[in-house]
């Protein structure tokens, strides 16, 4: 079909920024070379290499800690309860665990592994001195221990771990509070770790920005080849539905090297798209007829290791004049998801702070003064990474208020939506990856105006 996007004006990514923390006017490059990579996300190995790996990631983790004003980072797990200590330490999530285990890195000096007696070898792939505890009152003793080795004078040690103060942001929470209480009796006042876990979760590499760009481009065309398929079938007089849509844009995956993961693009029509998470399957869809509204949502990512995804939605009407109200609400839907874009790369290039909240507020103010705010029913955006919704700041202050902050070398999407329930529902989705001073929107060139999948 037909391209009828125009390429939106987006800077190139430039030369590959350092990740920076900033704090009270401050900026400090925390980020080691690792051959000029960034941080570098890999699973621990056992061997020297590994070791020396593990070594290296602990020295960025106390470097982040310094700049971030913090006394230490706890980290804590039972049973797989957290799975971004496993990540951030590359510990092999699969690893037999059945009892509770401590990981505590101070900003200075030597970190300290606690493990129960039956488990003691659990962390030794990671520095620090050992610690092994049977019974619950040793435990506690340990936990003391460790946290007065890098307690202040004067204050109490503010030691971060994942916990978010009245579960502001629900992702990083993910230490109990009855272990939040235990801290707090031995003395230090557990933080956040948001930002923290940002830096060393969602900061991608050169590597995985250039695999981002490839399956960014690789979905622009799938959609425009799904689009075109659609007005194939129509003019053929074939019956189509959504499900054949979604598992045509599944195969194009596979050919291309991409994958899913298991979780299949959306392909809605007309009341169908009205609900944002609405996903054909064999056993329910709709057809696709003439005169269809129709939207597509579409995330995939390459099969390489520590590839990270792209996601991106349009819409379309199957036929050749669309009705007003679908043209205006496409057009509030898409100046929405502009102004959002607009906002990050003013204060990106003039290198003011932002936060996810910020991003989030300026895109619902538009739908909100064009009078749909109560059908904008989501956040404006999520963090892209490994997983396609990542762990960095969220584009977000209706669902959580996320107050992390936008940093160098992560992306995440714009996605804004009004949804009519019964009738039909509009979302724009493009990506847009943070550099160094400077903005790029991925997957060009973006959508501008509905696509008429008819038009000769």
């Amino acid at each position: 079909m037909d391209e009828r996007g125009r390429q939106a004006e987006s800077p190139g990514r430039g030369a590959a920024p350092a990740v920076f923390v900033r704090r009270a006017g401050m900026e400090h490059n925390t980020a080691h070379t690792n051959s000029g990579r960034g941080l570098v996300k890999n699973m621990t190995t056992t061997d020297d290499g590994g070791q020396a790996a593990n070594a290296e990631r602990v020295a960025d983790i106390q470097a982040a800690l310094r700049e971030a004003g913090l006394d230490g980072w706890l980290f804590y797990d039972f049973r797989q309860s957290d799975p971004l200590a496993y990540r951030i330490l590359r510990l092999d999530p699969r690893q037999f665990s059945t009892r509770r285990w401590f990981y505590y890195v101070p900003a200075e000096g030597e970190p300290a592994r606690i493990n129960h007696a039956i488990e003691q070898g659990k962390l030794d792939a990671l520095p620090g001195r050992r610690l092994v505890y049977s019974s619950w009152p040793r435990l506690h003793e340990h936990l003391r221990d460790a946290l007065a080795a890098s307690t202040p004078t004067g204050r109490a040690a503010r030691i971060a771990m994942q916990y978010s103060p009245e579960n502001a942001i629900p992702y990083i929470s993910r230490v109990d509070a009855g272990t939040i209480e235990l801290v707090r009796s031995l003395g230090a006042e557990p933080v956040t770790s948001a930002d923290l876990v940002q830096l060393f979760e969602a900061v991608w590499t050169d590597e995985q920005y250039d695999s981002h760009v490839t399956a960014a481009d690789n979905i622009h065309n799938i959609i425009q080849e799904s689009f075109a398929e659609v007005g194939r079938r129509i003019r053929a007089g074939e019956p189509v539905t959504e499900y054949d849509i979604q598992q045509f844009m599944v195969r194009r995956f596979e050919e291309l090297n991409m994958t899913c993961d298991g979780d299949h693009p959306i392909v809605s029509v007309n009341a169908n798209a009205a609900s944002p998470h609405y996903q054909p399957n064999a056993e329910k869809f709709s057809p696709i007829r003439r005169g269809d509204f129709l939207l597509l949502d579409v995330w995939a990512k390459l099969k390489d290791p520590g590839s990270v995804y792209a996601d991106q939605t349009w819409t379309g009407f199957v036929g050749d004049d669309p009705s007003d109200e679908h043209v205006k609400v496409f057009t509030v839907v898409r100046d929405a998801r502009d102004a959002a874009i607009e906002f990050v790369r003013e204060a990106i290039e003039a290198g003011r702070e932002i936060k996810g909240a910020e991003v989030d507020d300026v895109s619902r103010g538009v739908i909100e003064r064009a009078g749909y705010g109560e059908y904008f029913t989501h956040r404006t955006g999520h963090s892209i990474g490994e997983e396609v919704h990542g762990n960095g700041a969220h584009i977000d202050n209706l669902e959580t208020r996320d107050s992390r902050r936008i940093i160098p070398r992560t992306c995440f999407s714009i996605e804004p939506g009004i949804y009519l329930p019964g009738n039909f529902g509009v979302r724009s989705e493009i990506d847009l990856y943070v550099g160094d001073g400077r903005i790029e929107v991925t997957g060009q060139p973006i959508q501008t105006e509905l696509v008429l999948i008819l038009k000769d």
